[in-house]
């Protein structure tokens, strides 16, 4: 089965550059996914010079791991968007998600990307009646933003419904294929410049230009953004958000066994989205859901769930894909896009929740707009620089808490295991000489020993025992086997601790750390 997501498998391999030289340009994009590749086209379309610095490969990380899902409407956050900020809010909210989807199809459109896209109805439902009444406050919420949206009743025998909404005309595709199609289109050599394998380590906004700074390159811009999914560095916005995982697993299945377009349910306690997938002959089911806290669950757990639900419910041929994606929850429900601060030229685009594909083309109509010197019709509905406190208080509070207790928690709790205890294909934090370290062990029993503090703020990470990464608890910053960062916040890798004797026995249990050992606590 592949670790990888199914866009994937489905998608081309890039080859853009990476970047061992100095540059200047009008605009430096930090991340290569939906939000930094659409910021990129627009800004070249008003005949900026732009950089597009991607530390992977283009699309690869969150916008490859995501649903592939479209639509204008919401699930549990229409709710507490109604509660929190009321009609005017919600209608605004609508609208926007709406231009931005069809800002994607006319994109399509236009430059004829192969990449699946059709329109689709979306359904919200329950198969118990202990959900009925968040269904109910759906309906009536989507009618106060002018949604059409109708009640339904599922009859498929895997998702029958006993209270059920749907939309008409919302959307689906592979957000991979379209990703790089599009820096395919738009990259050029003299304008609109993207390089991959390119890892930004700081961003030095002290002057009136902003400096960032790679492992062999400093590029000097007049603006920076942070296409990242969630800002670089230490910021605020970091309190105010909640990381999480998601999961996502496709199979092969019989065609038809599953309703035209998207299904979003509740089945039990937990609740999940499936819809089908299909290409080159082959008939996928998609399935996903079960989010946790990044670094706060057992995530083969999560995984093993999805694919006893999919076999419950459907006739499987094979599991193929298993994948995670990350989001970042905002306090008050609202993304927070454009400006850090009021007269900044740094950009940050961040707190899209589950909805990262649509908020991430509106944050770059935004922020695009902005750069030109024009204000767009909901750049203050989402403003960066927006200040909450009564709306945002709850969960702020939550957020800060749960990253205290994680944090000194972990400082406090004594890690027992030795190298003995690391079994191949496993991860350990393991305590020595007043260190905590991550340590791995591959299937070969070889050895790889890095410190434990996570690079952002000093948390220590946590083992993902499913996607085989270190995983920090309080801001959701990841990292592979090697430290090397992954995702999130942090601008560093995990510090590196080498054994003294490379050779020695694994049946040691304490091994000799050099004196060098570096925290490597974030700036």
């Amino acid at each position: 089965m592949s670790t990888e997501s199914l866009w994937q498998s489905y998608a081309d391999t890039t080859s853009f550059p990476e970047l061992h030289h100095d540059i200047e340009v009008d605009v430096a994009v930090i991340g290569g996914g939906i939000t930094g590749i659409t910021n990129a086209q627009l800004l070249k379309e008003q005949g900026l010079k732009v950089a597009v610095l991607e530390s992977h490969r283009v699309g690869v990380s969150n916008t490859a791991h995501s649903t592939g899902n479209l639509y204008e409407v919401m699930g549990t956050e229409l709710i507490e968007l109604g509660k929190k900020h009321g009609t005017d809010v919600l209608r605004d909210v609508a609208l926007s998600r709406r231009d931005a989807v069809s800002f994607i199809e006319e994109n399509i459109r236009k430059h004829q990307i192969d990449c699946d896209f059709m329109r689709v109805p979306w359904h919200y439902y329950t198969t118990t009646e202990e959900h009925s009444e968040k269904i109910e406050k759906h309906l009536a919420y989507s009618r106060e933003a002018g949604l059409p949206i109708r009640e339904t009743q599922l009859e498929h025998p895997a998702l029958r419904s006993v209270r059920a909404v749907m939309m008409d005309n919302q959307a689906q595709f592979n957000p991979l294929r379209y990703v790089q199609a599009l820096a395919r289109i738009i990259h050029d050599e003299n304008q609109c410049l993207i390089y991959e394998n390119t890892n930004v380590l700081d961003v030095d906004h002290s002057g009136k230009s902003v400096v960032l700074r790679t492992e062999d390159a400093n590029i000097t811009a007049r603006f920076v953004i942070h296409a990242t999914h969630t800002p670089k560095g230490v910021m605020a916005y970091h309190t105010l958000m909640s990381p999480y995982r998601e999961y996502g697993i496709a199979a092969k299945i019989k065609d038809p066994q599953h309703p035209p377009g998207i299904h979003f349910g509740f089945h039990g306690e937990d609740h999940y989205s499936t819809r089908v997938y299909a290409r080159n002959g082959e008939t996928y089911l998609v399935v996903v859901g079960l989010p946790h806290k990044v670094g706060h669950d057992d995530t083969h757990h999560k995984m093993m769930l999805l694919e006893n639900f999919a076999a419950e419910k459907f006739e499987i041929i094979e599991f193929t894909h298993r994948w995670g994606g990350q989001h970042y929850r905002p306090a008050d429900e609202l993304p927070y896009i454009g400006r850090k601060g009021l007269s900044e030229n740094v950009f940050v685009a961040t707190g899209f929740s589950t909805h990262g594909l649509v908020y991430g083309t509106l944050a770059a109509q935004i922020i695009s707009e902005d750069i030109m010197g024009r204000e767009h019709k909901y750049a203050r509905l989402y403003s960066a620089a927006r200040f909450t406190p009564v709306k945002s208080a709850k969960k702020f509070l939550q957020e800060n808490v749960t990253v205290f207790t994680a944090m000194i928690g972990d400082y406090l709790r004594r890690n027992k295991d030795s190298l003995v205890a690391v079994a191949p294909g496993e991860g350990k934090i393991i305590e020595h000489e007043g260190h905590k370290l991550a340590v791995y062990k591959d299937e070969t029993e070889g050895l790889k020993v890095c410190s434990a503090v996570c690079t952002h703020f000093g948390c220590i990470v946590r083992w993902n025992n499913d996607e085989r990464s270190w995983d920090c608890p309080c801001h959701g910053s990841r990292f592979d086997t090697d430290g090397e960062v992954l995702e999130g916040p942090a601008l560093h890798a995990l510090a590196k601790a080498d054994l003294v004797d490379d050779d020695m026995p694994l049946r040691n249990p304490i091994p000799i750390i050099k004196d060098n050992l570096q925290t490597g606590l974030g700036r």
